[in-house]
C-alpha cells in the first residue's frame, strides 16, 4: 500500500493541512485514495454521532467514500490528550479496532494517508503509544515541522525518536505557522542539513489555507508515490 503515516512536531502543527493536501494531490494523479484519523480527541455531537473536524477534512479530500467509523474508529468529545479523553469516556484504546478499520479502509484504495494524533510520543493507553500505531500500518512516516521558534529541537528530537523506534522517516514538510518567525531561511537550511530525510514541500503561513494550494505544493511528493508505467 502506498502512502504515509503523518505525524508532527507537536499538536496543532498542521498535520491535517498536510494530510488532506496530500490526499487531494494523490487523487489528482488518478489514484483511488482514502484517509484515516484512527484516534481523534475534540469532536462535535451530531445526529450521526461525534464528528471530528480533522477526520471530516480527510474524508472530503479522499476520492473513496468510507464510513466515518472506518476513517475515525476512536472519536472523543474532549480536546485533550487521547488517553485522558478515552479515560473520561470510559474507553480503552486498543489496536484491534484500528487494525480492522484500516483493513476496510484499504479495500479498493491505491494509496492511503493516515494522520496521527498529537506529537510522536503521545500515550494512547496503558502500554500503547503513537509509535505502536505507526508500526501497525507499515507506512513510511511523514514529519510535519511547524516552523516557529523551537522547531529545530522539536524536529530533530522527533526524527531521532522515529528512527529509534525502528520506523522509516520518509520525508518532512516545513509548515509555516508563525508569521513573525525570525530567521526562517536559516532555520530551514539547518533542518535540510540535519534531518537526513527529503523535504517534500514547504508551505507558507496561511491562516485559512486552501486545500487546492496545499495539494499543488505537495504534487511532487504525490507523484513520487505513483508507480511509473512500464513501456
Amino acid at each position: 500500500m502506498r502512502g504515509y503515516f503523518v505525524t508532527g512536531t507537536d499538536t496543532g502543527i498542521g498535520k491535517t493541512r498536510v494530510s488532506a493536501g496530500l490526499l487531494k494531490a494523490l487523487t489528482e494523479t488518478g489514484l483511488k485514495t482514502a484517509g484515516m484519523k484512527p484516534i481523534a480527541s475534540g469532536a462535535t455531537q451530531t445526529p450521526e454521532g461525534l464528528r471530528n473536524e480533522d477526520a471530516l477534512a480527510l474524508m472530503a479530500a479522499a476520492s473513496l467514500e468510507k464510513p466515518y467509523a472506518v476513517v475515525n474508529p476512536y472519536c472523543f468529545a474532549t480536546p485533550v490528550a487521547p488517553h485522558l479523553a478515552a479515560r473520561e469516556a470510559q474507553v480503552e484504546i486498543g489496536l484491534d479496532p484500528i487494525r480492522a478499520a484500516y483493513s476496510e479502509l484499504c479495500l479498493g484504495a491505491d494509496a492511503v494517508v493516515v494522520e496521527g494524533v498529537g506529537g510522536w510520543q503521545v500515550p494512547l493507553s496503558s502500554g500503547l503509544e503513537v509509535p505502536d500505531l505507526a508500526r501497525e500500518f507499515g507506512l513510511p512516516v511523514l514529519l510535519v515541522v511547524g516552523m516557529r521558534l523551537g522547531c529545530l529541537n522539536h524536529a530533530l528530537l522527533t526524527a531521532r525518536a522515529i528512527r529509534a523506534d525502528g520506523l522509516e522517516l520518509g520525508g518532512w514538510v516545513a509548515n509555516g505557522i508563525d508569521p513573525d518567525f525570525l530567521r526562517p531561511e536559516a532555520n530551514h537550511a539547518t533542518l535540510e542539513a540535519e534531518l537526513g530525510a527529503p523535504l517534500l514541500a514547504r508551505l507558507g503561513y496561511a491562516p485559512k489555507p486552501s486545500l487546492a494550494d496545499t495539494a499543488a505544493a505537495l504534487a511532487e511528493a504525490a507523484a513520487s508515490l505513483v508507480p511509473v508505467a512500464q513501456p
